[in-house]
C-alpha cells in the first residue's frame, strides 16, 4: 500500500525549501523524552542521512512495540482463551480472533458469507474485505486438523498477529511520509500505548492501513489511489467513507470539484469491486454485518451504556439508532461550518479526526480497538506529545476498566475486577480524552498560530491539491479576508506572526 521507494537523505532533510521539524525544538515533552537518547540533535546534525532514516527508525519502532504487545498476550495464549472466560480478562490480554477461528467457522473450512454457520450468529459479520483477511489467516494456519483445537487457535492469532504487524508497519509509514516535514511525528503512532495494547484484538488495522495509505496519497495529489484506497478500506469497516465528507466541504471552500468527484468515483468503485461478488452471489452473508449494526444492543465503551446502567432503564435499539444519527448528523454540520466559516481553511487531517471522533463518540458501541482508527489522524491532526498522551492515558485507563470489569461481572461471588460505578468513570475518562482532544483541534482551526503543523508558516500538507489552494467560498467572506488569496509562504518564518508556542 505503501510500495514506493524509500526517502533519499535530501528530501528527509528538505522539502520545498524548508528543512524538516526536530520534534525536541518545539515540544517540551519531545524534548525531555529525548535525553534518553542523548539530548537533542545539534544544529549541525545530518538529520536522514546513513542507514536510519526516519522511515526507517519508526518502522523498527513500531515492530519492536507490536512485539511487546504480543509479549502482553502471552498468558492469554498460554492458556487464559482456553479455561473459562475470567482469566483472560484478569490479565488483560483479550482477544476475538482465536475465538472466532472456531465460533465462525474458519476451523471447519466453511466459507465466510457463503456457508451458515451454527448457533445465534449465522453468517460472518465483517464487512467482506475483513472477511477475507480472516480466511486468508486461516488458509495459512497450517496446524493439520488434527491437531488439538487449542493449536489450532493459537497459530491462527500468530498468523493473524504477524499480518497485523505488517498492517501495523504501513500504518506507521505512511504517516511519516505524509508530512514530509514533520517524518518524526510517526512516532507518536509507534510509541501509542493504546496502539500496542489493542492491536491484535481485532482486525481494525487492516482499515486503519488502508486509510493511513490513502491519506498518503492524498499528500502527494494521487487523488484517484485516495479514492481506490477509502474505497477498500470502507469494504474492510465501514468509518473510512466519513472521510469523504471533510474532503467535500474543503473542495466545495477551494472550488477543487473535479478532484473530489474522482475520489468519489474511485472509492465507489473499488468497494463495489469487493463487495458485487459477494452481494450478488451470497446476498444473505453480505447483508450480516449491516443487519448485525442496526440490530446490534447498546455495548461497552458508549454513553449510552453509562446512561442505562444509572438509570436503570433499557432504552430501545431503534431509538438508539435514530438519536446516534440524529447526533452525527448534528456534529457534522456543526464541523462543516466550521471548515466553511473558520478564517483560515482547516487542514484535511483536523476534519477527518473530528469526524471520525463525532462518530464514535455517538456509536451505541466504543470498543477499545476503535483507538486504532484515531491514533494515525491525531497524529497528523495534533502532533503535540503532552496532549496526545493526555489521550492515550485515559484510553490506558478505559482498557484496564473494560477487562477488570469484565473479570467483575463474570467472576460469580469472587467479584474479582472493578465494579459497574468504578467501569462507569472508566468510561468517562475514555470519552473526556477524545474529547479533549476534539477540543484542542477545534481550537486550532479556529486559532491556526496554536496549530504546531502551521507555526512554520505551512498551509496543508497532507492537504494535496488544497495545499495553498485559494479560497472559492467561505461564508460570510465579509467578515474576514481568506489568507489563501496569496501563495502560501516558502520561508521558515511564522505566517501568522506568533513565535511557535510550546503550550500547545
Amino acid at each position: 500500500m505503501c510500495g514506493m521507494p524509500s526517502p533519499s537523505a535530501e528530501e528527509t532533510r528538505v522539502d520545498q525549501g524548508r528543512t524538516i521539524v526536530r520534534p525536541a525544538d518545539q515540544d517540551e515533552v519531545a524534548a525531555a523524552g529525548s535525553e534518553l537518547f542523548g539530548g537533542r540533535a545539534g544544529r549541525w546534525a545530518r538529520l536522514g542521512d546513513g542507514p536510519l532514516t526516519p522511515v526507517r527508525v519508526v518502522a523498527l519502532v513500531t515492530i519492536g512495540m507490536f512485539a511487546l504487545g504480543m509479549v502482553q498476550k502471552i498468558p492469554c495464549y498460554e492458556w487464559a482463551w482456553f479455561r473459562g472466560a475470567t482469566s483472560q480478562y484478569t490479565h488483560a490480554c483479550y482477544s476475538d480472533i482465536p475465538h472466532l477461528f472456531l465460533g465462525r467457522g474458519f476451523a471447519d473450512g466453511l466459507v465466510p458469507y457463503f456457508d451458515r454457520l451454527s448457533g445465534d450468529m449465522q453468517y460472518l459479520e465483517y464487512p467482506v474485505l475483513t472477511g477475507a483477511f480472516m480466511q486468508v489467516a486461516s488458509w495459512l494456519t497450517l496446524t493439520p486438523d488434527s491437531d488439538p483445537i487449542q493449536q489450532r487457535e493459537q497459530m491462527y492469532w500468530m498468523v493473524n498477529a504477524a499480518m497485523l504487524m505488517v498492517c501495523a508497519v504501513v500504518v506507521a509509514v505512511c504517516t511519516v511520509r505524509t508530512h514530509r516535514r514533520r517524518p518524526w511525528d510517526g512516532l507518536l503512532v509507534a510509541l501509542a500505548p493504546a496502539f500496542v495494547l489493542t492491536a491484535t484484538i481485532n482486525w481494525d488495522l487492516l482499515a486503519v492501513a488502508l486509510t493511513a495509505a490513502a491519506m498518503l496519497m492524498w499528500s502527494r495529489s494521487r487523488v484517484l489511489a485516495f479514492g481506490v484506497l477509502i474505497g477498500l478500506a470502507t469494504a474492510a469497516k465501514l468509518y473510512p467513507v466519513l472521510l469523504l465528507g471533510p474532503l467535500l466541504v474543503l473542495c466545495w471552500r477551494a472550488g477543487r470539484w473535479r478532484e473530489f468527484g474522482t475520489a468519489l468515483l474511485g472509492a465507489g468503485a473499488a468497494w463495489l469491486v469487493v463487495n458485487l461478488p459477494v452481494m450478488v452471489f451470497a446476498p444473505e452473508g453480505w447483508r450480516k454485518f449491516y443487519t448485525f449494526s442496526q440490530e446490534r444492543p447498546i455495548d461497552f465503551g458508549s454513553f449510552w451504556l453509562v446512561i442505562t446502567q444509572r438509570t436503570g432503564k433499557p432504552i430501545d435499539v431503534e431509538t438508539v439508532n435514530t438519536a446516534s444519527v440524529v447526533l452525527m448528523v448534528v456534529f457534522c454540520a456543526g464541523i462543516a461550518g466550521l471548515a466553511l466559516s473558520a478564517a483560515r481553511r482547516p487542514r484535511f487531517a483536523q476534519l477527518a479526526f473530528l469526524v471520525v471522533a463525532a462518530f464514535i463518540l455517538t456509536n451505541k458501541v466504543y470498543s477499545p480497538q476503535y483507538v486504532l482508527w484515531l491514533i494515525p489522524l491525531a497524529a497528523l491532526a495534533r502532533p503535540r506529545w503532552r496532549d496526545f498522551l493526555i489521550w492515550q492515558a485515559c484510553e490506558v485507563m478505559y482498557f484496564l476498566g473494560i477487562w477488570f470489569y469484565l473479570a467483575y461481572t463474570s467472576g460469580g461471588d469472587k467479584h474479582q475486577g472493578l465494579p459497574q460505578e468504578g467501569y462507569q468513570v472508566a468510561v468517562a475518562l475514555h470519552l473526556l480524552g477524545t474529547l479533549y482532544l476534539c477540543a484542542l483541534i477545534v481550537r486550532d482551526i479556529l486559532r491556526p498560530e496554536k496549530d504546531p503543523v502551521r507555526a512554520d508558516g505551512s498551509d496543508d500538507p497532507s492537504g494535496g491539491v488544497l495545499d495553498g489552494a485559494p479560497d472559492a467560498f467561505v461564508l460570510a467572506p465579509e467578515a474576514h479576508a481568506s489568507p489563501h488569496s496569496a501563495p502560501a509562504v516558502t520561508g521558515p518564518q511564522v505566517e501568522w506572526g506568533a513565535a511557535p508556542t510550546r503550550d500547545g
